[in-house]
């Protein structure tokens, strides 16, 4: 939202805070605040907790929050406010996928979209959300799910649980919300091994020669693995915290038979993930 064309083609930021907010006149900012500008793909573990905790600050005063981020890691970020913000303001996150220099460029409505979910009394008690092309998500459920098109994000799981249009905020489910966590710090280096045909562990023996503190294993259909693969896992939980979930975008892990390379809950050492994005 913030980028402009490069001399070189491709996408840099050139927008401040100030300026996007400009750019939609008619909503009223009690405030604004630059915390990061950096592209998606450049942000660290640190930056998104830096501002997961700005958004969740600003929001403890009762007003709704717009936080705009770069699409590529915006699904991230998000989830991890809505993990640490326990509030009732709603905190809505929002993008771009055209720059802001580009004909047909997306984001002044996404932004003055996600300004009215942040200000709409429906929308109070809903946690972290993500306005996109006029959908409202959960924080937990969405992902980005085509590289290039406006309506960039979906909810494999269940949906959009609202809408912004022309008339208004609607606002249709309302998920469950968790207790939030105290999260201090996000200095452990976390990898993820992804099983596919034939995988045969290396990559997570790798992973942990490398100084893995824990691994997040992604396994195929409803939590099966190729058997080396299984078997490299099951050796790296006892060495460091595993969770694993699963390839598919919808559904999520079960038991199944216990044949080799079939995911055997009782046996595994390993967490099982649940639903997210």
């Amino acid at each position: 939202m913030a980028a402009g064309e490069g001399s070189g083609g491709g996408a840099v930021p050139e927008l401040d805070a100030a300026a996007l907010a400009a750019v939609v006149p008619d909503v009223e900012w009690a405030g604004v605040e630059q915390v990061v500008n950096k592209p998606g793909p450049q942000m660290t573990a640190a930056d998104a907790l830096r501002l997961a905790r700005a958004a969740a600050e600003a929001a403890a005063n009762g007003d709704g929050v717009v936080v705009t981020h770069g699409t590529d890691t915006l699904e991230e970020v998000a989830f991890l406010c809505d993990l640490l913000y326990g509030g009732e303001a709603p905190i809505v996150f929002t993008g771009a996928i055209r720059p802001a220099t580009s004909y047909g460029a997306d984001g002044p409505a996404n932004l003055a979209a996600a300004a009215h979910a942040a200000s709409t009394p429906a929308a109070a008690g809903l946690g972290v959300l993500v306005c996109f092309a006029g959908e409202l998500h959960a924080a937990r459920a969405v992902r980005k799910d085509d590289s290039t098109s406006p309506r960039s994000f979906s909810s494999p799981q269940g949906g959009p649980i609202g809408w912004v249009g022309e008339h208004g905020v609607r606002v249709d489910a309302r998920p469950a919300r968790r207790a939030p966590l105290d999260v201090r710090a996000l200095d452990a280096r976390v990898e993820t091994a992804v099983a596919a045909l034939g995988s045969d562990g290396a990559a997570i023996e790798a992973l942990l020669d490398a100084g893995a503190d824990g691994l997040v294993a992604v396994v195929l259909g409803a939590g099966h693995s190729p058997p080396a693969f299984l078997a490299a896992l099951r050796a790296a939980a006892q060495r460091v915290p595993v969770v694993a979930c699963v390839r598919p975008s919808r559904r999520h892990s079960r038991t199944c038979w216990s044949r080799p390379g079939w995911r055997d809950k009782a046996r595994s050492s390993r967490l099982t993930a649940s639903s997210s994005s």
